[in-house]
């Protein structure tokens, strides 16, 4: 096949399962996507592009790169979901493709298709990129720094069209998202020329040159922000970076997974192309001198993907951290299928290739009987009218990134119906197909099966987001209060902010918070500018009998305790996804 072909290949399927789910819906969640897109939505109204805001309020934990790019999204697009989502999917093409061109230079053409239809259609990519986490422009920036050292470690004499880039590519990534940005790139390329013997070849990387031009991209907004805020310098690099991989950082607004469990999932992120891990793992060097160059550039992958998987088991294990990864799983993986490929079309017989394939028939039975048999079971159950009634609740679990499939009761299942039924046919569909072609030895066309059925599978997958988003976000919420909202009223959300930050995204007005001065926020609330929009019991009890309106956000398990603190009547105003609005005025709505 042409190579233009293998390009075009990718980016339909980059277009249909990430350009295509950029719009509405689902809504932008609570947490950390609303936070994220309200603090660039913020830094295109007060034309501030050093100091980030969020809610009015300075937001100093994060590098600026995404909010940039999403910022410049508003601009042009103005301010949706589409243009929220538009920079992250970007990169995610941009991804592909760096993977696609690292395979085809180690491994040929065939087996870089096969590494960027990893990448595009591997469950963890899609996953990790429903949220506005910097990760997936990071992961880019990083393998994009590889990239040029591979191809500039193949000469003698390093041209400085490939030098460069890797001190470029790398001062992005701190600018996405800290000092890991240059910490991988230089760790692992640092790792892999001791081990190989080469190190004395760094002195040919232009080091101080390289320095320079690094310095010249990542310094300056470092410097313009450290100015600018007082003691950014402690907060960003240490509280930030190194009390935050030790455990310590305050506040400590984030959970962890247990180490086995943060391990294990990686066999999920990587599905379904992790079950030709094995096929990769026999091509991998038993010695790390005297390698040819194939065993030489697959040491690197496993330099790259372990030391990465390494550096963070020692730390905060959030699954999506270890993204930066991926690629080198990737690469390995497209090799060995190019490789077992090139073994039967010489003749040879490849056992482990059939035995995946076979095993990954079975796991697509077991969907199905399972996706079946959850749907008989609900079939005459009647809808709810909102999720949220039917789940339960188990906090201890969202550090999980799945952790909210955990809340599924029977009842609940039945809003799901239509996600589950085509996940049970998807899966079905897809593997026995890739089974039939691949015992007839079409494995290209085995391969783009498989990838095909993730691509269906993130249909049904965003049909679930769907569903579950009145209990994910609050954008119900804030439509109701934009219908009657008056200049002069408040909004104010009980607990953390975070708990309803879509309520700000939508709406755009400054919400308050009532006792919920901690998480992101708390820091940037001890400057001398910040608003005063932190309340307490005593304040919301006054303020409820003034002549203002006030729309009183919060979990509808604390109506019965805010009502009796509040002491005046508190007139139920909207309702959704377990979460209402209290107000102390009737509402004017017919």
């Amino acid at each position: 096949m042409r190579l233009r072909n293998y390009f075009v290949l990718l980016v339909v399927l980059w277009s249909f399962i990430y350009l295509v789910s950029t719009g509405y819906p689902p809504a932008l969640l609570d947490d950390a996507d609303s936070v994220h897109a309200e603090a660039a939505r913020e830094m295109v109204e007060s034309g501030d592009w050093i100091t980030l805001h969020a809610n009015r309020i300075r937001y100093l934990e994060k590098a600026p790169l995404m909010y940039w790019a999403t910022a410049v999204s508003y601009k042009i697009w103005g301010v949706s979901e589409f243009s929220s989502r538009l920079p992250i999917a970007l990169a995610t093409l941009g991804l592909i493709m760096v993977t696609f061109l690292i395979g085809r230079f180690t491994y040929g053409d065939r087996a870089g298709f096969y590494s960027g239809l990893t990448i595009a259609t591997c469950a963890g990519i899609y996953l990790f990129t429903r949220i506005l986490w910097p990760d997936v422009i990071l992961t880019l920036f990083i393998a994009s720094a590889f990239y040029c050292f591979l191809r500039a470690n193949q000469d003698e004499i390093p041209k400085p069209k490939y030098v460069y880039p890797i001190y470029i590519f790398g001062a992005l990534a701190v600018l996405t998202k800290g000092l890991i940005g240059a910490v991988f790139p230089a760790a692992i390329i640092g790792v892999f020329l001791i081990v190989t013997g080469q190190v004395r070849r760094l002195a040919r990387f232009r080091l101080f040159t390289g320095a320079l031009v690094f310095l010249a991209i990542a310094a300056p907004w470092h410097l313009a922000a450290g100015f600018s805020n007082k003691g950014f310098f402690w907060f960003y690099f240490i509280n930030e970076h190194f009390l935050r991989y030790i455990g310590k950082r305050h506040p400590a607004d984030y959970s962890t997974v247990p180490l086995w469990l943060f391990l294990s999932l990686h066999l999920v992120w990587l599905f379904p192309w992790t079950l030709f891990l094995p096929l990769a793992m026999k091509n991998l060097p038993r010695k790390v001198r005297s390698l040819n160059r194939d065993e030489r550039l697959g040491l690197f992958f496993v330099v790259w993907l372990a030391l990465i998987i390494i550096f963070f088991s020692l730390s905060t294990t959030q699954e999506y951290y270890t993204m930066p990864a991926y690629p080198a799983f990737a690469l390995l993986i497209g090799g060995a299928l190019a490789r077992a490929e090139e073994q039967q079309a010489a003749g040879k017989k490849s056992r482990a290739l059939g035995a995946t394939q076979i095993a990954l028939a079975v796991l697509g039975l077991l969907v199905f009987a399972g996706g079946v048999t959850a749907f008989l079971m609900t079939r005459h159950a009647a809808a709810p009218s909102d999720i949220a009634d039917t789940l339960n609740r188990n906090p201890d679990e969202y550090a999980l990134s799945l952790g909210h499939v955990l809340d599924l009761t029977p009842q609940s299942v039945v809003a799901l119906h239509t996600p589950i039924v085509g996940t049970a046919i998807v899966f079905l569909a897809g593997t026995i197909t890739a089974l039939v072609l691949r015992r007839a030895r079409r494995n290209f066309a085995a391969n783009l099966a498989l990838a095909v059925m993730m691509a269906a599978f993130f249909v049904c997958a965003r049909l679930a987001f769907t569903a579950f988003e009145p209990y994910l976000s609050s954008k119900p919420l804030a439509a109701a209060i934009e219908r009657e909202y008056r200049d002069g009223e408040m909004i104010v959300i009980n607990g953390e902010y975070e708990s309803g930050s879509s309520i700000n995204f939508y709406t755009r007005k400054m919400v308050y918070i009532l006792n919920g001065r901690s998480s992101n926020l708390e820091y940037g609330s001890y400057f001398p500018d910040a608003p005063q929009i932190f309340l307490t019991d005593a304040d919301i009890a006054r303020l409820w009998s003034g002549a203002e309106r006030i729309y009183l956000v919060t979990d509808a398990a604390e109506r019965e305790r805010l009502a009796r603190l509040l002491g005046r009547p508190a007139y139920r105003f909207a309702e959704s996804g377990g979460k209402l609005i209290l107000t102390n005025q009737e509402s004017n709505e017919p």
